[in-house]
C-alpha cells in the first residue's frame, strides 16, 4: 500500500482528472451495457477494484454472463487481455510459462529460453478458478501480490496495470477445489452475480436471439488507467473513515473485545489488516468514481460487504445454524453503527 499520498488540490490538475474518471465510468458502463443487461452494481464493483489496483472474484450460478462481463470490461479498456480456463489437468507452467530448449542451426549451440504464459497480460480472466488443484491455483499468488513471476530461477515483472478477475460457480462443487483463505485474501472483492429481473431477462433474450453483434469501443488505455489509479490513492480519507474501517475489520475477529455476539458464536477466523486497507481504498475509489474529491462513510459502507464476506471463516455452529458470512457482516455493520 502506498504511503503519504499527495492530496488532491485545485492546482495539481487532479480536479480535471476527477471529472475524467467520473465520465470514464459512465462511458465504460455504457459500452459494456451494449452486451450486458443490468448488473450495474457488479460492474461498479469490478471498476472499483480495477481503479484500486485490486483483484475481484465473481461468484454466480451458470448462465449469468460472468465471463462475458469480464470480457466486455476488457474490451472497454485498451489493455492486453488473457483468458485462462481452469481445469483439473491445468499445470502451473500452463499459467506462468515454461523453459524450452532452442538450438542455433548455425553453431549447434543449445540454450534455454523462457516462453511467457498467459499470465503476462494486463487483465487476466481466471475462469472457474476453483476447478483446478491448489498447486495450480497457487501459481497466481505471487503475481497477484508482487506483480511478478518467478520461473526457472529468474523473476519476471508483470506489466502495469495488472489485475485478476476470477469467476466461480457456487452450486456445483463436485470435482472442485475451494480456494484457500490465503488466496481468497488476495482478492479485494468477492462480487455476487444475481439473477436478472424479469424485464432485464426479456431484454437479454431479445438481444441474444437476434443476428446483430454489439461492438465495444475502448474507453481507457493503460497509461490513463495508471494515472487514474494514482489519483484514487490521492483521494483524502478522513480520520473517522480510517478508524471505522479498522473497527469493522477488527470486529470480525472473535477474540476482539468489541466483536458482536454473532461473531463470537459463529466465526472461527476474522478478517486481517488487508481488509482495512481495501475498505479505505475501495471508499476512495467510489468517491473518485462519483467525481468527489474526498471519501466519506457512505463510500465505505458501499464496499463493506464485498471486502469482508470472503475473509470470514465460519465455524460449525454457523454451518449448523445456516448463518452466512453475509449475515455476519451485516451484524458487524450494525454493531459498528451503534458503537459509532
Amino acid at each position: 500500500m502506498a504511503t503519504n499520498p499527495i492530496p488532491i488540490t485545485s492546482h495539481s490538475g487532479d480536479e480535471a482528472l476527477l471529472e475524467r474518471l467520473a465520465a470514464a465510468r459512465q462511458d465504460l458502463l455504457q459500452q459494456v451495457g451494449r452486451r450486458i443487461v443490468g448488473q450495474t452494481e457488479v460492474l461498479d464493483g469490478i471498476l472499483t477494484a480495477v481503479l484500486s489496483g485490486g483483484h475481484a472474484l465473481l461468484v454466480g450460478v451458470p448462465g449469468l454472463a460472468k465471463t462475458m462481463m469480464v470480457q466486455s470490461v476488457a474490451d472497454a479498456l485498451a489493455l492486453k487481455f488473457s483468458r485462462i480456463q481452469f481445469t483439473p489437468d491445468l499445470m502451473p507452467s500452463d499459467i506462468t510459462g515454461t523453459e524450452v530448449i532452442e538450438e542455433d542451426l548455425t553453431t549447434g549451440h543449445r540454450a534455454f529460453r523462457f516462453v511467457k504464459g498467459p499470465i503476462f497480460a494486463n487483465i487476466i480472466l481466471a475462469d472457474e478458478i476453483n476447478r483446478t488443484p491448489p498447486k495450480t491455483q497457487a501459481a497466481l499468488l505471487q503475481a497477484m501480490q508482487e506483480h511478478e513471476v518467478t520461473a526457472g530461477g529468474q523473476t519476471w515483472p508483470l506489466e502495469a496495470p495488472f489485475f485478476v478477475l476470477a469467476t466461480q460457480n457456487p452450486i456445483e462443487q463436485e470435482g472442485t477445489y475451494p480456494l484457500p483463505e490465503a488466496q481468497l485474501d488476495r482478492f479485494m472483492f468477492e462480487l455476487h452475480v444475481g439473477y436478472p429481473t424479469r424485464a432485464e431477462e426479456e431484454q437479454i433474450v431479445e438481444r441474444t436471439t437476434g443476428d446483430l453483434a454489439s461492438a465495444i469501443s475502448p474507453v481507457l488505455d493503460a497509461d490513463e488507467l495508471i494515472r487514474l489509479q494514482h489519483l484514487v490513492r490521492r483521494v483524502p480519507a478522513p480520520k473517522i473513515l480510517v478508524e471505522t474501517a479498522v473497527t469493522l475489520a477488527r470486529m470480525t475477529r472473535p477474540a476482539d473485545e468489541q466483536a458482536p455476539a454473532a461473531v463470537k458464536e459463529f466465526v472461527a477466523w476474522g478478517a486481517g489488516p488487508r481488509a482495512s486497507q481495501y475498505l479505505v481504498l475501495g471508499a476512495k475509489a467510489r468517491a473518485a468514481m462519483d467525481g468527489r474529491p474526498m471519501a466519506d462513510l457512505e463510500d465505505l459502507d458501499s464496499v463493506v460487504l464485498p471486502v469482508l464476506r470472503h475473509r470470514i471463516v465460519v465455524n460449525f455452529n454457523a454451518e449448523a445454524s445456516g448463518k452466512t458470512p453475509d449475515e455476519i457482516v451485516r451484524d458487524v455493520q450494525r454493531a459498528a453503527a451503534k458503537k459509532g
